[in-house]
């Protein structure tokens, strides 16, 4: 099979704003309509609000938005349904609208509304349908909105930034030349002729050019030896390149099998993690998490080099937003982003399936990493272990402070004492000696900067103890699939970890509300000790020079142990026995 080019079609953000309807007719005249608006692009589905309407003129004023590919080959059907009963809905009229004929905008400009006259439903084909027209109508604002990037990937992956809108793009900052040299050690992933075989193919994506390598056929070190180019606008962008088995040659018996194409694993390379000029050429491992655990399924000899074509352009673009424009100026909701972005890949998945050869859904689902969103306790884990490795450095400051006033090493102490009475006398070090310490511990780590790209980490994704029932859990489907007795196991293990972050989300919100009761007067006492408190401060910070009060609160943090009390202090005896609002709930 001959390598290919593909091109992903443009995608556009669908905006529809349902404004009112006018003169609806029921059937029923001895009751209230209860009317909604559903709405419907290809397999995406939408619906406004239930919205009883006393005058028969219902109003909702509500955004449905949907993602649409170009060439535009689907419509906007709009329906008009009456809520007559739980669980039916009666159908009042319909609006077909092709969307070649919806307006397009690449900024945030007013879109006028405009009425259109529904069209009564006749219970026939909707190729063939008859249609009545009469007095009910809609007022809708439509509009393809080309300011925003349709995001079609992982937001944490982007390969591509730039909006729909092409007058809107700017001049592209460099190439990117990639090199697909060839794999070594692939594992075998079927068997022909009784031995185990592999039919070996590789998919790189960026932007929206997808690319595809000859299949080499039962060969476990497979050579493709072949080149590609994509023009960079953005240098916080990310490659994507996957190995993977194709799985419509050959089947056990070498038959010709219609089977799923099966992934060997793939590789990300953030472009701002390149040298620009440099060639970059090294063997990347092919890991793939499956039930049995996390396997290595052989090595990707790739060569890459990102070519900058002006290093200022590219060095202003670090000071500018990472998305467009309307993406800050009329922000789309978190959840409704994620729902689309799904829309999007099984949009892109569907047009490339479509190509001869066919790109299969399968493949732009795992390049795109569809079910990033779903459940993982093994990426849970992995999260965690992020975070604290990020709080990894405050929590080793703080361990030493507790070192330093402690005077566990006496000569230490005194240098901190030393360094900060110099800080406060001379407060106007304090921000010069912070950057010229970062300063020194970047030149510093130099040296041991990453010599090539980063690869799959198993042990950042907490992928090598990780529980068997935990990586079932994982592969398991949506909705479930497994049996009654482990669904209900699974739940009370999640039960029980959703338990303890919500002890630990209460105990934030515990400390949060003791401050907001400082001045509430829920304590009558404790808040007339802190008014005061405060009272005798401002007085005292209005005749004491700042720096004398620094210098007293320094030394006190850092007296000797011969001076310090196994008990709490009394400001956090005070904080403690401040009242929460944990005692007003159910």
């Amino acid at each position: 099979m001959k390598s290919k080019v593909y091109h992903a079609p443009r995608l556009w953000y669908l905006r529809a704003n349902i404004i009112e309807a006018q003169d609806i007719l029921i059937h029923d005249k001895t009751r209230y309509p209860d009317v909604f608006v559903r709405a419907q692009v290809g397999h995406q589905n939408g619906r406004t609000k239930p919205v009883q309407a006393r005058n028969f003129n219902p109003f909702w004023n509500e955004d449905l938005m949907f993602v649409a590919a170009e060439p535009f080959e689907d419509h906007l059907i709009l329906t008009l349904e009456d809520r007559v009963a739980p669980n039916k809905d009666e159908m009042l009229g319909r609006i077909i609208i092709p969307l070649t004929m919806i307006d397009r905008r690449a900024d945030d400009r007013i879109v006028h509304g405009k009425w259109f006259n529904l069209e009564k439903p006749v219970l026939v084909d909707v190729d063939q349908l008859k249609k009545e027209k009469f007095s009910s109508r809609l007022h809708l604002r439509l509009c393809l909105d080309g300011g925003y990037h349709v995001l079609d990937e992982s937001t944490n992956y982007s390969s591509d930034l730039r909006p729909t809108a092409k007058q809107l793009w700017k001049p592209s900052i460099g190439l990117l030349e990639l090199g697909v040299l060839g794999a070594q050690g692939i594992v075998p992933m079927k068997t022909r002729d009784g031995k185990g075989s592999s039919d070996t193919y590789c998919v790189a994506k960026y932007g929206s050019k997808w690319i595809r390598t000859r299949t080499i056929m039962n060969n476990p070190n497979p050579k493709f030896n072949e080149q590609y180019t994509w023009e960079v606008y953005d240098p916080a962008t990310v490659l994507t390149i996957g190995a993977f088995d194709n799985g419509q040659l050959g089947d056990r018996n070498g038959e010709k099998s219609s089977g799923k194409d099966a992934k060997i694993g793939k590789v990300r390379i953030r472009l701002s993690t390149l040298e620009t000029g440099r060639v970059y050429t090294h063997s990347y491992p092919l890991l793939v998490l499956h039930p049995s655990g996390v396997k290595k399924m052989g090595e990707l000899h790739l060569a890459i080099r990102f070519s900058s074509t002006s290093l200022v352009n590219m060095l202003y673009l670090y000071s500018r937003p990472l998305l467009p424009k309307m993406h800050y100026a009329r922000p789309i909701p978190v959840l409704q982003v994620d729902i689309l972005r799904h829309q999007a890949v099984q949009i892109v998945a569907a047009r490339l399936s479509r190509m001869e050869p066919p790109l299969r859904k399968e493949v732009v689902e795992y390049m795109s990493d569809f079910d990033s969103h779903l459940w993982s306790m093994r990426r849970s884990k992995a999260n965690f272990f992020r975070l604290m490795s990020v709080f990894s450095g405050v929590f080793a400051v703080s361990k030493w402070f507790s070192g330093v006033c402690a005077w566990r090493n006496p000569i230490t102490t005194v240098l901190v004492h030393i360094l900060f009475i110099m800080l406060v006398c001379f407060p106007e070090l304090i921000l010069p000696t912070i950057f010229l310490y970062m300063f020194l511990i970047g030149i510093w780590n130099y040296r041991y900067r990453p010599r090539y790209p980063p690869h799959m980490n198993t042990k950042i994704s907490h992928a090598e103890a990780v529980h068997p029932d935990e990586l079932d859990e994982e592969f398991d489907t949506f909705p479930t699939s497994r049996s009654q007795e482990i669904v209900r196991m699974r739940y009370d293990r999640l039960r029980s970890v959703a338990g303890r972050i919500q002890t630990v989300v209460g105990d934030i919100a515990t400390q949060g509300e003791r401050i907001q009761a400082l001045l509430s007067w829920r304590d009558p006492r404790a808040t007339s000790i802190f008014v005061l408190f405060c009272f005798m401060a401002a007085i005292v910070l209005y005749v004491t020079p700042l720096q004398v009060l620094a210098a007293i609160g320094g030394f006190y943090a850092m007296r000797h142990p011969r001076f310090r009390h196994r008990l709490p202090s009394t400001p956090v005896n005070f904080f403690r026995r401040l009242p929460a609002r944990t005692d007003s709930m159910l």
